[in-house]
């Protein structure tokens, strides 16, 4: 056979089965998830100014900057165009309050990008969240200049921070009673000191629903996350706190919508089978509650999602299914070895 009838040949190959089609790439993923997080943006520059939006761009910028400074270092390809940078970016600044200075949200994106992403070989080999990884890693080390809150309204200047903090309606509950002065309206709306992606829960809400339509998410983590949290809190108030308020206020405060919609859900950090998914958003949920009574911080959506990435690859080799005839094989190889 000629080259020419080789090279025809391989065209024409056929793979193995299975043999699936789909549209879906990588940018187009991640494009959908920048915009499922446009309403919450919105609403946190409505809510704290300017300065939200360039700690975003700021952020964002690191985090692209340092992975593309990463690659080429190390001479691998570019991978800017696959937008899991910008995410990482905007998903980091969303952990943030308004008032971080820039110099921080720069050094947690490049611990993101570099010692969390690109140091296990870059996207899809991560085993932990890297914007979460980044925030936890901030909080670890800059703890006072990421827990100052200011109230819903301060329009921050872009280039100095002069606002009166405020506590977070978190530190309430976590002292087991309920925020004087927050309703559950403004909860939803977005009225409540916080990060720039916990204030709004309505607004994450919509970001979610957008991506379970696009069905780039499965509603599977989200609802049993979320779902955990609300039974926990339910049967378990605190201070003699009616139930429905109580997980009404746990359910709409912090970091849960954020977390379970746009955290808990990344693919390469969550389980890959339908069962593992189940027990890990449970367990994100149990996590989030038991945290958030017994720890030390008010909040804990961080170090629970963070916790139940390292156990990812236990589920997946608890849950995986085996293939069809595989424990008869194995059994007549055992027999025939003896």
């Amino acid at each position: 056979m000629s080259e020419k009838e080789n090279k025809a040949a391989l065209k024409l190959s056929v793979a193995s089965s299975p043999h699936i089609g789909s549209v879906d790439s990588t940018p187009g993923i991640m494009l959908d998830v920048i915009i499922a997080l446009i309403p919450a943006l919105a609403a946190a520059v409505w809510f704290f100014g300017a300065r939200a939006l360039t700690l975003v761009l700021v952020t964002v910028a690191s985090t692209v900057g340092f992975e593309a400074l990463y690659r080429k270092l190390m001479k691998l390809p570019m991978a800017a165009g696959d937008l899991s940078a910008v995410v990482t970016g905007m998903l980091l600044a969303m952990c943030l309050p308004a008032s971080t200075p820039y110099w921080v949200a720069v050094l947690g994106g490049a611990f993101s990008m570099i010692i969390v992403k690109q140091l296990f070989g870059g996207l899809g080999k991560n085993f932990l969240n890297p914007a979460l990884a980044g925030r936890v890693f901030l909080f670890s080390s800059f703890p006072a200049l990421i827990s100052v809150y200011t109230a819903p309204g301060q329009r921050l200047s872009i280039w100095g921070v002069d606002a009166v903090s405020t506590a977070t309606p978190m530190n309430a509950l976590h002292n087991g009673r309920l925020p004087d002065g927050v309703s559950i309206q403004q909860l939803l709306v977005g009225e409540q000191a916080g990060c720039l992606g916990e204030v709004a829960a309505l607004m994450l809400i919509v970001g979610g629903i957008y991506l379970v339509l696009r069905k780039v998410i499965s509603p599977r983590i989200p609802l049993f996350y979320i779902g955990t949290v609300a039974v926990l809190t339910f049967l378990f108030p605190l201070g003699g706190v009616a139930r429905v308020d109580w997980m009404l206020y746990n359910l709409l405060s912090g970091g849960l919508m954020l977390g379970a919609i746009f955290m808990a859900t990344d693919y390469v950090t969550s389980p890959v089978t339908p069962t593992g998914r189940t027990v890990y958003a449970i367990g994100c949920g149990a996590l989030t509650v038991f945290l958030r009574y017994f720890g030390i911080y008010p909040e804990a959506v961080s170090f629970s999602i963070l916790v139940m990435n390292i156990l990812v690859w236990a589920l997946d080799k608890a849950f995986m299914p085996h293939r069809f005839g595989t424990p008869w094989f194995q059994k007549k190889a055992k027999e025939a070895s003896k």
